[in-house]
């Protein structure tokens, strides 16, 4: 796949971030992974990010790396086009970008360095070293230390030909309509706040139409209903599912750091289809905060 058709891809649907499968001893568990994509498959997400942050790259090996991308690649081949995550310092983020090549991804969401504050020009830097190491498509996510501006990221688009993607993660609306404003259609944009839902609204007003759905994970019937009520500007459906699930469930996710991962897999494990613990140094959901959660999907009825 060329740069230039995964950014038709990435404009064209829903996304997604699966989750990375653990076993009780924390480590992956390759089937129940696959079996998980089996599961997602029929419910027709546009592309999946494999091995991104909902996936925990933030604590696999580099090892573990390929082996997610690997189950991802075989089990979702023909149908469901993969991206990889690809984080931490320059040379650790250009080796996770050429081994998901190599091993046939469609392209890669740059996650943020990790630690270090950044300078703009340290950022522009980090983003086209990666950029130049592989000739997929590349995808930055704007967030945390990456935030990039829109001088920087003109630079970027000048340089960097298959930097297709910018994925804002940050929620400024003056920074955000600046970088849409600059760039124009040099790039596919998707929303990437934590339980984008909630804005998707705003961003779809600000030119960001796309999105990735965490709770696809777990609710991936209702994560349809309301991407496709979104793209149809089916207010009154969408307004309904952000006061009956969306404010709710992030009510519980907000009683505990890191807890944007957590609830995903928690939902997943009430939903029948438990992708295992998360890895420290994030923590499970606590008892009470999971059955207020499974008390809340109980009214979204079967998926």
């Amino acid at each position: 796949m060329s740069p230039q058709e995964l950014k038709a891809v990435l404009q064209s649907g829903l996304l997604s971030f699966p989750l990375t499968d653990f076993d009780s001893e924390l480590n992956f568990a390759p089937k129940a992974y696959a079996d998980r994509l089996e599961w997602l498959q029929p419910y027709g997400a546009s592309a999946l990010f494999a091995a991104g942050g909902t996936g925990e790259i933030f604590s696999l090996e580099p090892v573990e790396f390929s082996a997610v991308m690997k189950v991802a690649l075989e089990t979702c081949k023909g149908r469901t086009p993969i991206i990889a995550g690809a984080g931490g310092g320059t040379r650790l983020a250009i080796q996770y970008a050429q081994e998901a090549e190599r091993l046939g991804a469609q392209g890669i969401l740059l996650m943020p360095p990790y630690l270090t504050e950044t300078s703009q020009e340290g950022l522009i830097a980090h983003v086209q070293a990666v950029c130049k190491s592989v000739k997929f498509g590349v995808i930055v996510y704007n967030r945390a230390n990456c935030r990039l501006t829109p001088a920087s990221l003109q630079v970027l688009a000048d340089t960097c030909p298959n930097l297709i993607g910018f994925k804002d993660g940050v929620g400024d609306i003056e920074k955000f309509v600046s970088v849409r404003q600059t760039l124009g259609e040099r790039f596919a944009y998707l929303g990437g706040l934590p339980t984008a839902e909630l804005f998707a609204g705003a961003y779809k007003a600000m030119g960001c139409p796309v999105y990735s759905s965490a709770v696809f994970n777990f609710i991936p019937k209702t994560a349809m209903d309301f991407y496709n009520a979104h793209a149809a500007n089916d207010t009154e459906t969408c307004d309904r599912l952000i006061r009956d699930f969306f404010i709710p469930y992030i009510a519980i996710r907000n009683k505990g750091e890191g807890y944007a991962v957590s609830i995903v897999k928690a939902g997943a494990t009430i939903i029948g289809h438990s992708a295992g613990p998360v890895r420290p140094p994030i923590s499970d959901l606590k008892q009470a905060e999971y059955d207020e959660l499974a008390a809340l999907m109980a009214k979204l009825g079967p998926q």
